[in-house]
């Protein structure tokens, strides 16, 4: 069975630093030939990463992150030749993924109507913070701009702090996977079609209740820390060694619960008698439950919990997460071997089994232009051709 659902589909990957670099390594898992074009200077996040040794090479690992399976090719857009041999490599793809801020790919001379009339059909996907309309669209937008005006920071945090971002750039990342999810549904139409994909609408859309209450039943959302504002006892709470999320949302298991921990008062409380009540009384629920709690560690408590089917699970850091045995037995992460910046590193694939099996990168991180000449040469360009565009600067 065929465990690459996008093999034989070719996409222009004509990105930077994350929401399209990120929506491209997705699609590549998927089996998509993605071919990414730089400029000459390459992608910004080549020099962003914890090693500064490997920032200077242009490896840094913000770019070795995303960018495994993928070719690099090194074009100057702003040059007549350059574009060129854009349209040229539009002729040969399926797809076109960008992140450039509204209309820049339209003043280069290759925007969607362009490469339509080079290659149709061609799904065009234009990834921006705000849209392609509408009075934010030439707005700069990062990551953090979006987490603050999408209302992510302002319901991040308890009531006595002030807004807090989410601690990963969420909004790049949804953006992404919003784009993944768009372009994939539009290769199997056959057709030519545009794609436009707002960071902040991608946010929006995944803030489930937050967004529903408000508009169904104009409850303001509000920062609530670790509370889950639907359900009681819902949340994080303190055990004798450290924290432990559960979330009893269920009469059911509520009762599981207050029976676990042997505390039958707590079931015959008027304050907890139902859903609601526990709800109205979470903050004098939480300290009676921490009460109790507090006498074991989260591993003692976890073992009786799973042994009731009590849902709940440790608060654990990044690194404990991923030395998981469910995660390491999973295969989530591949180890890939590289000439540069070194022998091999670990790269996150995605969220999913494919028929029982790990969809990962087929090939290493490129350096900057590293298929450049094998790109021209498919092309048709020869060596003495390709090493004149480099003297123009066309190529790097």
């Amino acid at each position: 069975m065929n465990n690459q659902p996008l093999k034989g589909f070719r996409i222009l990957d004509v990105t930077n630093v994350l929401s399209g670099p990120f929506c491209g390594y997705q699609l590549g898992l998927l089996g998509a030939e993605i071919i990414k074009v730089e400029a000459p200077d390459g992608d910004l996040a080549r020099q962003l990463g914890a090693n500064p040794s490997w920032n200077e090479q242009r490896m840094g690992i913000s770019f070795l992150a995303q960018n495994a399976g993928k070719r690099s090719i090194s074009l100057n857009l702003k040059s007549e030749a350059g574009q060129q041999i854009f349209l040229e490599l539009v002729k040969t793809s399926d797809a076109l993924i960008e992140n450039f801020r509204p209309g820049v790919m339209d003043r280069l001379g290759l925007g969607f109507e362009v490469c339509k009339a080079t290659k149709d059909p061609i799904v065009y996907c234009a990834i921006s913070g705000f849209g392609q309309q509408g009075p934010l669209k030439d707005n700069p937008a990062y990551d953090q701009i979006i987490q603050g005006m999408s209302g992510v920071m302002d319901i991040t945090g308890s009531d006595n702090t002030p807004p807090y971002r989410v601690g990963y750039p969420i909004a790049d990342t949804v953006g992404g996977l919003t784009a993944a999810l768009a372009v994939s549904a539009a290769l199997h139409q056959k057709t030519s079609q545009y794609i436009d994909v707002s960071m902040l609408e991608s946010v929006l859309t995944t803030m489930g209740w937050a967004v529903s209450n408000l508009l169904m039943h104009q409850v303001e959302p509000t920062r609530v820390g670790n509370e889950n504002m639907t359900s009681a006892p819902s949340g994080t709470f303190q055990t004798r060694d450290g924290l432990i999320n559960i979330a009893a949302n269920q009469d059911r298991q509520w009762e599981q619960l207050v029976a676990v921990l042997h505390a039958p008062a707590l079931k015959e409380d008027i304050r907890y008698q139902s859903r609601e009540h526990r709800k109205a009384n979470r903050h004098a629920l939480k300290a009676d439950l921490e009460a109790i709690l507090s006498r074991r560690s989260t591993d003692e408590w976890m073992t009786e919990f799973q042994a009731a089917n009590i849902p709940a699970g440790p608060v654990l850091s990044v690194r404990e997460a991923l030395e998981l045995e469910q995660i390491q037995m999973r295969g989530f992460t591949q180890k890939i071997q590289q000439d540069h910046p070194s022998g091999t590193i670990d790269v996150v694939t995605n969220g999913f089994l494919l028929n029982g099996e790990r969809l990962k990168a087929e090939s290493p991180v490129e350096t900057l232009g590293e298929s450049t000449a094998s790109i021209l040469g498919e092309l048709g360009y020869d060596s003495q051709r390709i090493d004149l565009l480099k003297n123009e600067g066309v190529i790097g």
